[in-house]
């Protein structure tokens, strides 16, 4: 789990534009986000293997 201040800090407008990131709202987590769903990979799987994202199926072949 991130530090709840890095998550505070994410959410705030930054002085420069190009010191803002991406970070997930639920688990706080800064890498590997995806930006179409706004979460990443971890908090991605766990509602989509739920069915709480419309769309979204597990790939198997």
């Amino acid at each position: 789990m991130a530090r709840t201040s890095l998550r505070v800090k994410a959410e705030r407008k930054q002085k420069f534009a190009v010191r803002q990131y991406n970070r997930c709202p639920l688990c706080g987590r800064a890498r590997a986000f995806y930006r179409r769903f706004r979460m990443c990979r971890l908090c991605l799987r766990k509602f989509g293997l739920k069915g709480q994202i419309p769309g979204l199926t597990k790939a198997s072949w």
